[in-house]
């Protein structure tokens, strides 16, 4: 394991600063009323800006992230250990990893943002540390920023590329999801999104979910106009047995002019978990996989003003293991979890 460097965390509080008052949860199948948010880490690293991301859990129970910064500032890869509760640095150079999964053979997997980032999926072999870049083109032309990421049975990854941050030039038409596959070529499974951010697959693999985040801008243009918000939905796309698009797509979320989704996790019965951005009503949004809501978990105060946003979560994940029933949230600069009461689900790891 390379642990490069111990980092300030917290065990002691149990909710985001400010949000003693926060609603209690509800879907009392999902989650006790009574549950709480626990504070597990707070960025200490002298890096500005941005958020925590991604977090996913690896097959020793542990609970790596992205703390990604904005700028030249360089991302980091943290792992979270639930048995010691102490953070250590995975990376200091993340080049701007944002989502993360470990694949059926046990290695890390990284979607890389632009903004000075790598502008690419990568792979970790967290017992070495070693890097190695698995795609970072698509018809001979660059991503334009990896966001979030799916892996499926067969170890194929489904990635997002839409762009949110940094100057450097567009080089692909469409924000697209696309397919990386276990020779290395990469395949193209739908542009059918404003702006592609969260996904997740169904446990039977039938299903791809996909979050339409568009906040009206990519930063290509500095003098065009004030971004207009577009879409902010949830797409349930259908899958043949080839993995690709197999008919038409499906909303089952929208969330009109507010801010909606930004990444989901899945448990194993197919409800998904999805972290609201929403300055209306921040949390985790638990629907069943039609869209309806079945829980809520609050994560920041409701109806917040947005100039000085708090609680407002990024990312999810459940714990394995023993902790199969837990739930990992990044929120601003700081990752949490809270316990539920379904199991996550996880694509099983090969003996």
């Amino acid at each position: 394991m390379r642990l490069l460097a111990a980092l300030t965390c917290s065990w002691l509080a149990v909710l985001p600063a400010g949000a003693e008052d926060l609603p209690k949860p509800t879907g009392k199948d999902i989650v006790d009323p009574d549950a709480k948010l626990e504070l597990l880490y707070t960025r200490s690293a002298p890096i500005k800006g941005g958020l925590t991301e991604g977090p996913t859990a690896a097959p020793d129970g542990s609970i790596y992230f992205s703390d990604i910064p904005v700028g030249k500032d360089k991302g980091l890869i943290v792992r979270f250990d639930p048995k010691t509760k102490q953070a250590t640095v995975f990376t200091n150079d993340s080049r701007k990893s944002n989502g993360l999964k470990f694949d059926t053979k046990g290695f890390l997997v990284a979607c890389e943002g632009s903004d000075d980032g790598g502008q690419a999926v990568s792979r970790w072999d967290v017992k070495t540390g070693k890097r190695t870049v698995i795609a970072d083109r698509y018809t001979g032309k660059r991503f334009n920023a990896p966001n979030d990421l799916a892996i499926d049975t067969k170890g194929r990854i489904y990635f997002t590329d839409p762009r949110y941050l940094g100057d450097e030039p567009r080089e692909l038409e469409h924000r697209a999801v696309y397919r990386v596959n276990p020779d290395g070529s990469v395949v193209e499974i739908t542009h059918e999104c404003d702006k592609p951010n969260g996904i997740a697959l169904s446990p039977d693999m039938k299903t791809l979910y996909v979050v339409d985040h568009d906040n009206g801008t990519d930063k290509i243009d500095p003098n065009a106009p004030p971004p207009k918000k577009g879409a902010m939905k949830v797409y349930a796309f259908p899958l043949g047995e080839d993995g690709l698009v197999g008919g038409q797509r499906k909303t089952i979320q929208d969330y009109g002019d507010e801010n909606g989704i930004d990444g989901m996790a899945v448990d194993v019965k197919g409800n998904l978990y999805m972290a609201l951005r929403s300055l209306k009503r921040p949390g985790i949004h638990v629907t069943n996989p039609e869209g309806q809501e079945i829980a809520f978990i609050p994560t920041g105060k409701p109806n917040q003003d947005g100039k000085n946003p708090v609680g407002i979560p990024s990312n999810v994940c459940f714990g394995r293991g023993e902790e199969s029933k837990m739930l990992y949230v990044t929120v601003d600069l700081s990752l949490y979890r809270i316990p539920v009461k379904v199991d996550g689900w996880y694509v099983p790891q090969e003996k």
